[in-house]
């Protein structure tokens, strides 16, 4: 099994070449995994998977000076940013709290657009999907990559001679959307989710092949509007996302209650199942901005670690929080045999952990005792490391644009994700 250290992995070097499920022309992209404790590989026992190498992508690596000074937010979240390099600090973010209602407010207007063009986008067509829609999108969430879409638009935009946003920047935020929501509607019926945000899940309220259909048709509809937007780069892209929600579903379900998942493997799940669709959103709206190349890479990396970074926050939670704060009961993921970096962690320092999990928690009270063996062993603290870790990139990968009120708010949202855990 893996342990962690301060040593490089990368996935895409020539040492570490794995399978992503994409061709060598796929927007897929190099990038490296600082692991915390030192690397032992094991065998993988019985049933033993091995990752499959695909051609190696060879992606421009950029430098990154810091920032010595930086704007405060509109909504006094983020502190000015000083001495970047230094990395982000966990402690700060309960002393400046960014608000989650005012995270977005300078796209408010773009998305009070988008929320009057959904449901009408997924129900016009298709009456019997109106109320599976309403419920959908009435479910509530922060719209977090649509807004995205439109703050790196903006923040582009400007640089490339475009006074608004075009007709592509609105509609790729609605296709992001509509797969976003079709991969969670998919999510819940694979696994057996009775609460999404602490409301009935789709399937729940309609049964599954409704939901499945539902599903299905966003996929779809979002296709043919992506086909519509008649960018080749971006339709690849967009296109790859969905193909990754696939490939992240089958490695999760493989692996299940398998103790010796290593954490680079939880990491490319966590890219094919979150990070993929932000990192697309994020290069894609710099795409449609002008935007060259060099710039739409750093775009994509933004998106790619702050994705791995929320993943990585999201998993920290479901040990954290409560059920009535996550919206579902807590320690889901461990219950299904959905190894996480916490578990990961807590594996190399705890044996009686393994012995627990390999059980399937047959006995009474043994998912409890898990739960409080993986907070015990440091595993809630190791994955901060990492959550703050991307985070870091993710704040660099932004220092390619100009200072302005949408840099600002791309930042306090990586301030936002980690101030979910300080």
């Amino acid at each position: 099994m893996m342990s962690v250290t301060s040593k490089s992995i990368d996935f895409f070097g020539k040492n570490n070449l794995v399978s992503c499920g994409c061709s060598s022309n796929a927007s897929f992209h190099r990038y490296k995994v600082k692991n915390f404790a030192k690397v032992n590989s094991k065998g993988c026992g019985n049933g033993a998977r091995k990752l499959v190498c695909c051609k190696k992508r060879n992606t421009p690596k950029y430098s990154v000076s810091s920032m010595e000074t930086a704007e405060p937010t509109l909504n006094g979240g983020a502190q000015a940013i000083k001495n970047l390099a230094k990395g982000l600090n966990l402690k700060t973010y309960s002393e400046t709290p960014i608000s989650p209602n005012r995270l977005f407010e300078v796209v408010a207007d773009d998305l009070q657009t988008l929320n009057k063009n959904l449901q009408s986008i997924v129900g016009a067509e298709n009456p019997v999907l109106i109320s599976a829609a309403e419920q959908i999108f009435s479910a509530g969430g922060k719209r977090m990559r649509p807004a995205l879409v439109f703050l790196v638009s903006r923040a582009t935009a400007e640089l490339h001679g475009l006074e608004d946003l075009t007709v592509k920047h609105r509609r790729l935020a609605e296709i992001i959307e509509m797969i976003h929501t079709a991969s969670l509607i998919h999510d819940d019926v694979l696994d057996e989710s009775d609460l999404r945000r602490g409301k009935e899940t789709v399937h729940q309220m309609f049964g599954t092949r409704v939901a499945v259909l539902a599903g299905d048709f966003m996929f779809a509809q979002s296709s043919w509007y992506l086909a519509n937007l008649e960018n080749i780069e971006v339709i690849k892209l967009i296109s790859q996302v969905i193909k990754d929600f696939a490939s992240g579903e089958i490695k999760q379900a493989s692996s299940l209650f398998d103790c010796d998942v290593q954490l680079d493997e939880y990491l490319i799940k966590s890219y094919f199942k979150t990070a993929s669709l932000i990192a697309a959103s994020t290069k894609g709206a710099a795409v449609f901005s002008g935007a060259d190349s060099s710039m739409t890479e750093k775009m994509y990396e933004y998106g790619k670690n702050l994705g791995l970074s929320f993943q990585v926050v999201d998993d920290i939670l479901d040990f954290t929080q409560s059920q009535e704060q996550l919206g579902k009961p807590a320690g889901t993921d461990l219950a299904k045999g959905n190894l996480t970096a916490p578990v990961i962690f807590a594996l190399e320092k705890e044996p009686k952990l393994r012995d627990i999990i390999e059980s399937e928690f047959s006995e009474i009270g043994s998912l409890d005792e898990a739960i409080e063996l993986v907070k015990s062993c440091g595993g809630i603290e190791r994955a901060q490391e990492l959550a703050k870790e991307k985070a870091d990139l993710a704040i660099q990968n932004l220092q390619c644009l100009p200072q302005s009120v949408y840099r600002v708010a791309l930042e306090d949202m990586v301030r936002y994700n980690l101030q979910r855990i300080a």
